[in-house]
């Protein structure tokens, strides 16, 4: 699993590689995360060197505390974050919108047609990545303009899949 961490204004790449290794931002720790009591206090071994955090989750959030000092965490799904960026992504109400993949995947549906009328909202594309289906809906209302890709064709990130004016 890869997640996107948010402390303060800086973002970390993190990827679970098993359950004693992890990569953050391309380099490879050996990790131990063990809870101590019933109380939110972990103990974390990373290359052999050993750490004591107060870890409390709060609404979307993680509240750490390690060192005497506190740090806000924000941690979320790789592939969610990515989702979201594209579909909140500010649009223009008028002239076209080009939806480009937000990911890697393969267009397992298309449930409109070039000329099609559609509103805010609307599944314009259904994209599988990562064995997960995604909806990926209008951000506003116009008419399909232009299809560019096929049911069952493979895409790349960033490319234009369809277009709305």
């Amino acid at each position: 699993m890869r997640y996107v961490t948010t402390i303060g204004e800086k973002e970390f790449l993190v990827e679970i590689l098993d359950e004693r290794r992890v990569m953050v931002d391309g380099k490879v720790y050996d990790v131990d995360f063990n809870a101590l009591t019933e109380q939110p206090v972990y103990s974390l071994l990373v290359d052999g060197r050993s750490y004591e955090a107060y870890v409390n989750p709060v609404e979307e959030a993680w509240h750490v505390m390690m060192f005497g000092r506190f740090y806000p965490a924000l941690v979320e799904d790789e592939r969610e974050k990515r989702l979201r960026a594209a579909s909140s992504s500010k649009v223009a109400k008028g002239g076209d919108f080009h939806l480009k993949a937000p990911m890697p995947g393969l267009v397992v549906d298309i449930p409109v047609q070039e000329g099609q009328q559609v509103a805010e909202g609307d599944v314009l594309i259904v994209l599988e990545s990562m064995k997960m289906q995604n909806e990926l809906k209008s951000p506003r209302d116009g008419k399909v303009t232009s299809i560019r890709v096929k049911q069952g064709q493979s895409v790349e990130q960033h490319q234009i899949m369809l277009r709305v004016d």
